[in-house]
């Protein structure tokens, strides 16, 4: 059943929105005045505030104020019998979700409820996803190399300097730079990537820079690129090294100059793109030999971070195994697994040259084909072949 809390001087304005919105199955909270509301706010969880502007002592506006500090997150309803345009426009620039005259309408003040309600659900189920999201990218591990990769996160990503990071594959670079961009003050604006090995070299520039319609046969329309999607936000360039150099001289010209020209076209666009690179070769023998500029090297390479491959961070195994089955298990809708330690410790002995992602796979076969406790035995008839 949902709150609701009304604050209003009037008894008679009070009485009557309660007998209405308890009719309607809502539980209803009443205040008398702004200082009352506050401190019932303060002690309790609501739904929904219906707030009088004009009170004594301290008026709606001023509660509002106060509402936005402590419950930000709970629908403020304002309601006026003096209103007026600028009042009603100040409300909402406040923070109010509506703004409603007296005499009130049932109707109106029905469906405002419930709008406002659809809105705290939503607002509700969005930091649920945004907290699964998050937990998607925990960088799972308590080894020396694993929190020395986390502080180098947490002093990177508040700043908008760019990012080269480096690592075999399967060791989890994709996650870093998703750990950066959450953490960084552009965290609700975009986060774009492109995989420079998945796209042939002609058609990167256009993947990139975006196109004019007709700049080539199939440019049907134009068409924006990566850099103008991440506008404001981060732009992800996985596996740069195996980008062509033409493809590299564009994006040297635009982290230069903040601007770029879409295929096709002569008009320059202004970008405000923050660049995170990531690559699994050695990028110094790539310039030696020709496949990759200096120039950009540098321009990406403010600061280095370095994944650990996993046969460095071993003693991360069994807090990997327990997070890939508590996640597996959930994504697949299966009851929770646990696996055995002398399996775990199986596990250790392992070489694994794909890393995280080799790991993740070995584990996800455990849980489909053994049991509901994972065993050495589990391990040796369906991880082992792994190894061989």
């Amino acid at each position: 059943m949902s709150k609701i809390l009304i604050v209003d001087d009037e008894r008679s304005i009070r009485n009557t929105l309660k007998d209405i919105l308890s009719y309607e199955n809502y539980q209803v909270s009443l205040a008398e005045n702004g200082m009352e509301a506050i401190k019932m706010v303060s002690d309790n969880e609501f739904d929904v505030i219906l707030c009088d502007i004009k009170m004594p002592e301290m008026d709606g506006i001023e509660v509002l104020e106060k509402l936005q500090e402590i419950a930000f997150d709970v629908p403020v309803i304002m309601i006026s019998g003096h209103g007026n345009i600028d009042t009603a426009v100040e409300a909402i620039k406040k923070g109010a979700f509506d703004f409603i005259e007296k005499p009130l309408d049932l109707n109106r003040i029905l469906i405002t409820i419930k709008n406002a309600l659809d809105k705290a659900v939503l607002l509700t189920e969005t930091k649920v996803l945004k907290r699964k999201v998050s937990k998607k990218y925990d960088m799972i591990g308590e080894s020396k190399a694993i929190m020395e990769l986390n502080e180098m996160i947490e002093k990177v990503a508040p700043t908008d300097a760019r990012v080269l990071i480096t690592g075999p594959n399967g060791t989890g670079k994709e996650l870093v730079a998703h750990r950066i961009h959450e953490k960084s003050n552009r965290a609700k604006n975009p986060f774009v990537e492109v995989n420079c090995a998945a796209i042939p070299s002609e058609l990167i520039e256009s993947e990139l820079f975006g196109h004019e319609k007709g700049s080539f046969t199939s440019a049907h329309k134009q068409r924006k690129g990566k850099f103008e999607l991440a506008d404001g936000g981060t732009l992800f360039l996985d596996e740069i090294g195996d980008m062509s150099l033409s493809a590299q001289a564009k994006v040297l010209r635009a982290l230069q100059e903040n601007k770029i020209t879409r295929v096709g076209g002569d008009k320059e666009i202004k970008v405000n793109v923050r660049v995170i690179a990531a690559t699994n070769k050695n990028l110094s023998d790539e310039i030696g030999l020709g496949k990759f500029r200096e120039d950009l090297y540098h321009r990406l390479s403010v600061i280095l971070i370095k994944v650990p491959a996993l046969n460095e961070r071993l003693e991360d195994i069994p807090l990997l195994a327990q997070h890939f089955i508590d996640l597996i298990c959930s994504e697949m809708g299966l009851p929770p697994k646990s696996i055995a330690e002398d399996a775990v410790s199986e596990l250790l002995k392992f070489d694994y040259t794909g890393n995280i992602r080799e790991f993740r796979n070995i584990i996800e076969r455990l849980i489909i084909l053994g049991g509901k406790e994972i065993t050495l035995q589990d391990i040796k008839l369906y991880a082992g072949a792994n190894q061989n």
